[in-house]
């Protein structure tokens, strides 16, 4: 009797060793059920950006789907692999590595975690997606047209600025985009561009700034991160009425009310989200990318008090006719030179 009873117990610690070890067990963290982990990039949970967006998305699964939910911020690069690591070994449901920085971390992590799920937004991994990774990415170009028609449109000195954080097809496909825009209505105004090579360094993204109103530009859009709070910062001292900003990823009007002329919204929450329940729910297929533009709901820009109901108006039907097909927005600023809109 004596042997039996130890035999049980030996059985039982192994058996709690065995799922302790693999932190691979989809499902279970510490026993809490569905759970969502969140890895930020260096830009951190409130960069008033994509972070914050996606943050908001799982923080809805949260309240919606009953999820167990927890971030880690990342300080640097190299954070990357071990903070997606430990969420793995947390045996979370799905764990999220935000922005394109990720594209090597996700897939050595995924590879090694073959039992749990991982999403990444803003990269397709070059077309090779790992069975249990989901990518989500955006037609940032198609919302960055609609913004650059606003400003297009807007501006008074028939000059406009476009900031960008790292030099990356990303970032240019933002910025191709805009230009694309600016164009389609004001053939004759000058695009600046500038890259902060940073989305954290709010300082540079303030002096590129100061130095583009400085040269009479009166509309700076920017996609940089972090960068960006750089560029409020610089316009909200200058003369209400004649400098502006257009903030990226979800609506920035708060970091500037009077100076912001609109933001191109980049619904990562929502995406997040949809993802999240597809999992959740068992229809989730694996190594697919889910790409989301102007047609799917992911994109689309801010009708702000500041924007005359005539230029809404136009950018609607650019909008139309971007959905339907009409126009295809250029994701190069070799293809932004040669646009011209139907």
């Amino acid at each position: 009797m004596v042997r039996k009873a130890w035999a049980a117990v030996l059985a039982g610690v192994l058996a709690v060793s065995l799922v302790g070890c693999s932190g691979q067990n989809a499902g279970q963290a510490g026993g809490k059920g569905f759970s969502v982990g969140m890895v930020t990039d260096t830009g951190g949970l409130n960069d008033e950006s994509f972070n914050q967006s996606a943050w908001s998305g799982i923080e809805r699964s949260k309240k919606e789907l009953s999820t167990d939910i927890k971030a880690l911020e990342s300080k640097r690069d190299e954070d990357y692999v071990p903070n997606l690591t430990k969420f793995a070994r947390e045996g979370r449901n799905i764990t999220w590595g935000i922005g394109f920085k990720f594209n090597k971390a996700i897939p050595e992590v995924a590879n090694q975690f073959q039992n749990v799920h991982f999403g990444i937004v803003d990269d397709n991994l070059g077309g090779n997606i790992p069975k249990n990774v989901t990518a989500v990415t955006f037609k940032e170009e198609e919302g960055s047209f609609l913004v650059g028609a606003i400003a297009g449109l807007t501006t008074k000195t028939n000059k406009v600025g476009f900031i960008g954080g790292m030099t990356s097809p990303l970032i240019k496909k933002f910025e191709s985009g805009f230009i694309a825009g600016v164009k389609a209505v004001n053939p004759n105004a000058e695009v600046q561009v500038a890259y902060a090579e940073s989305f954290t360094d709010a300082t540079k993204g303030r002096s590129l700034a100061q130095s583009m109103y400085n040269g009479s530009v009166d509309i700076i859009y920017h996609a940089s991160g972090g960068v960006g709070k750089g560029l409020f910062d610089e316009v909200k001292v200058r003369e209400q009425g004649k400098f502006w900003a257009i903030g990226v990823d979800m609506d920035q009007s708060k970091l500037a009310p009077e100076h912001t002329l609109t933001s191109m919204i980049k619904k990562v929450d929502v995406a997040v989200f949809d993802v999240i329940k597809e999992l959740k729910e068992g229809k989730l297929k694996g190594g697919e990318q889910k790409e989301f533009g102007l047609k799917e709901g992911g994109v689309s820009f801010v009708k702000s008090k500041h924007i005359s109901d005539d230029v809404v108006k136009k950018v609607e039907e650019f909008q139309q006719k971007i959905i339907k097909g009409e126009i295809k927005v250029p994701t190069t600023p070799e293809e932004a030179k040669n646009f011209k809109a139907n």
